[in-house]
């Protein structure tokens, strides 16, 4: 019935037959989304152990909860068959069949399953269901039964399900972040008011169900009702529904009617003609998002996945909401956006959606006077920005959280692990560069940039003994080793801000109208701004004779543990004898860290430091976090350690599609999406950023691949990009029609608008081609 909704198997994610234990990781994988809404990828007839999903981006909700939680919101992808008495179910008949596929391509869940009763009946379901992405507030789904075998009654249960919660953790309970206000049916559809338990939000919903018989649309007037179906006849049902937030009112008519407007529209409107609009606006999206790798069909499925996932996580809306560590597609984090948003997310849409970057910026921005609350309730200036946030920008960190062994451990993050601070200012900056958006530095950036300087020049303190300021207490991303003095990655990002403030307020100075807004609001001046190169210049950083960095204080004195075995996708293991209370006393880590800091500050070490400190991390890291295979990837390949780069590519690509971490059903890994992209455009393409230009000097490609093609943005240019093994194409498309000056293999050249230029690549015919598989 909807075998015309599928596409090429390079854009299909296919689970064959039914495994009980993967069911809540399929859920996380198989996300409905579009930015706004998203729906987890839950069998509509929710079987025993279903863990159902509806999440608005922003809409968070405290009351009953240790910390602002994601909202999981009333499920409207409820669909229940019964028939004479016995349900339509996974637990409850026979599976004899059973596919479903996730189209990347066209952004919809497609279904079929043959079952079989206790009488030995067979049934063929078949399901589409999709979060329109040309219209973000509605949702479609379609069923289609057909029985096999003789004639028989069912009974349809369908609506809105408001019995959903929030999933328990170690410490709290399961808990419903919403209250009912109002629910019923009018128009031939159903509606429900909610209002999240601390009345910050208002919910609208309305729903719409109909049938075909003979031909002819029959609209239910109730959720529950009961119909008979004959031999090898189908019956064809339609939902179509409509969800939308607003912000608190006690009374709450006018929402609902302006989302009845909405729903009315797209209920009125054809089947085909929904379904035609949504997958127009995703052909749209992936014109600009897509990779293109021939020759390699895992891969590239894989990475349109880890693409797909980031295209429904975020959207422009202006700065009410950022990227959660676990996308929309779970509760894991509970929703909390971390820095996996600004240094791992970000680049992403700075390169393909740059309005969504903007507004992801925005998120940060819209909560800076949060920010300068927390910095002075501990005692500092500036602006500090909380480890985990959600709606206001207030510290959403929990006290408590699982170690990786299991047990309790308090958490010390949003106490110690200032860096996020510096990460934003960095992604802000990242930004500018790319975009050239001057606008956005005036009204928002350079205060952002500015405040957290002065965070960071309050947070140092100075040792008389050796001439240098230090920051003390610290965590960096190496999360095994708590309360360390001088992580070099903090102290290094916080001098970058620093130095970077300072550039930026004399480069402003000149400007009057815009440095008298900051002079006159923030109270800046020149000999404050000389106090930060100051501190700059005086911020303690450990390196050996060997050029390598010391992560912070003492830790080239810590045990060395050498890692003997790796599990079987080659990630390190911790040796069984060593107890995780007692890894902080080993060298260790959990991350990237030093080698992060290598990675963000790309142009501030010469090849020699980089390669010295690659080889020290690289043997001493055991990657527990999914953020990290890809950034040692990236420097793998600026090393020419070829062969671990394209393996822990694939780590960091099979993610969450092969659960390689144990807890994809809590959602989708943000950062693991983002730094997969990453390594194929700034690692193997080696598009970077370097003194504020663009250059590209591609490191060459597996000999797997055939080709590797895509686009991205830069500045107000279009650039197109196809590379081979010997050669590589290059073509701007300039909007102004003027020149665009790239790097091509470190020379600058100055290319035109709407020609195709073609460069042979650097030393290919000597070059030896030693790597990948």
């Amino acid at each position: 019935m909807h075998t015309k909704y599928k596409d090429d198997e390079l854009w299909l994610i296919n689970e064959n037959g039914w495994a009980r234990r993967l069911q809540n990781i399929r859920e996380s994988q198989f996300t409905l989304g579009n930015g706004y809404l998203s729906s987890r990828g839950i069998l509509e007839e929710m079987p025993y152990n279903s863990r159902p999903g509806t999440y608005i981006a922003g809409i968070y909700d405290k009351i009953s909860a240790q910390v602002d939680e994601l909202v999981n919101l009333p499920n409207p992808v409820n669909f229940k068959f019964s028939i004479e008495g016995q349900k339509l179910d996974m637990f409850t008949m026979d599976v004899l069949e059973n596919k479903r596929t996730l189209n990347l391509k066209k952004g919809m869940l497609l279904r079929r399953t043959m079952y079989r009763d206790r009488r030995k009946r067979k049934y063929d379901y078949q399901s589409l269901r999709f979060m329109s992405m040309e219209n973000k507030h509605i949702g479609v789904m379609q069923v289609v039964l057909t029985a096999l075998d003789q004639d028989c009654a069912i009974e349809v249960e369908t609506g809105i399900d408001t019995s959903v919660s929030n999933v328990a953790n170690f410490s709290e309970g399961r808990k419903r972040h919403f209250r009912i206000r109002e629910l019923g049916q009018e128009h031939k559809a159903g509606y429900l008011v909610a209002e999240t338990s601390g009345k910050k939000y208002i919910l609208a919903y309305w729903s719409g169900f109909y049938y075909k018989v003979r031909r002819k649309n029959v609209f239910a007037r109730d959720n529950v009702f009961r119909i008979n179906l004959k031999k090898n006849k189908s019956i064809i049902f339609t939902k179509i529904f409509c969800i939308k937030h607003f912000p608190y009112k006690e009374k709450h008519n006018i929402y609902k009617a302006q989302t009845f407007k909405i729903f009315q529209d797209a209920f009125r409107t054809d089947f085909n003609s929904l379904v035609d609009k949504h997958c127009l606006a995703w052909e749209k999206l992936w014109k600009k998002a897509d990779i293109v790798i021939e020759g390699t069909a895992d891969l590239q499925r894989n990475l349109r996945f880890n693409i797909y996932h980031m295209l429904i996580c975020a959207q422009n809306d202006e700065g009410f909401s950022s990227a959660g560590a676990r996308t929309l597609s779970g509760e894991g984090y509970r929703g909390h956006i971390f820095w996996d948003a600004d240094i791992f997310l970000l680049p992403f849409y700075i390169f393909k959606f740059p309005s969504i970057a903007k507004s992801m910026l925005l998120y940060r921005y819209r909560r800076l006077e949060e920010s300068r609350k927390l910095a002075k309730k501990e005692g500092y200036k500036g602006a500090k920005f909380a480890w985990e946030s959600a709606t206001t920008g207030e510290e959403e960190t929990p006290e408590w959280a699982r170690d990786i062994d299991g047990t309790v451990t308090k958490v010390s993050t949003h106490k110690m692990e200032h860096h996020i601070t510096a990460d934003i200012a960095y992604a802000v900056y990242k930004y500018y560069v790319v975009s050239g958006n001057e606008a956005f530095m005036e009204r928002y950036g350079y205060e952002l940039i500015f405040e957290a300087a002065r965070f960071w020049a309050s947070r140092v303190e100075y040792n008389k003994k050796n001439k240098k300021y230090e920051i003390n207490h610290i965590i960096g991303p190496d999360e095994f080793h708590v309360d360390v003095n001088n992580n070099a990655f903090t102290n290094m990002m916080a001098k970058w801000n620093i130095l970077i403030a300072h550039k930026l307020f004399f480069k402003i100075k000149n400007r009057r109208a815009i440095f008298s807004k900051f002079k006159n609001r923030l109270g800046f001046c020149d000999k404050e701004a000389k106090v930060w190169k100051k501190i700059a210049a005086n911020l303690k950083i450990n390196t050996n004779k060997n050029n390598v960095i010391e992560q912070f204080d003492g830790y080239f004195k810590l045990r060395k543990i050498g890692i003997t075995k790796t599990d079987e996708n080659g990630i390190p293991l911790i040796p069984l004898k060593l107890k995780p209370k007692d890894i902080a006393k080993t060298q260790l880590i959990k991350q990237a860290d030093v080698l992060m800091l290598i990675y963000l500050l790309n142009d501030v070490f010469s090849a020699k430091t980089k390669r010295a400190n690659y080889d020290f991390y690289v043997g001493r890291t055991v990657h527990k976090s999914s953020l990290s295979p890809a950034i040692y990837a990236i420097l793998g390949c600026e090393t020419e350690d070829f062969n671990r780069a394209y393996n822990l590519f694939n780590v960091a690509l099979r993610a969450d599609i092969s659960n390689l971490y144990g807890n994809t059903h809590e959602g989708i890994h943000a950062a693991s999406l983002g730094c997969t992209w990453q390594v194929v455009v700034f690692g193997f393409a080696g598009v970077s950023v370097r003194k504020e230009k663009l250059f590209i000097n591609p490191k060459g490609m597996p000999w797997t691949w055939g080709k590797l093609s895509f686009s991205f943005t830069w500045k107000k240019s279009t650039i197109i990009l196809e590379l081979s093994r010997d050669e590589m194409k290059v073509k701007i498309i300039s909007v102004n029609k003027q020149p665009v000056e790239l790097g091509i293999y470190d020379r600058l050249r100055h290319l035109k608008s709407g020609r195709s230029y073609t460069f042979k690549r650097k030393g290919s015919r000597d070059r030896k081609e030693y790597f990948y598989y």
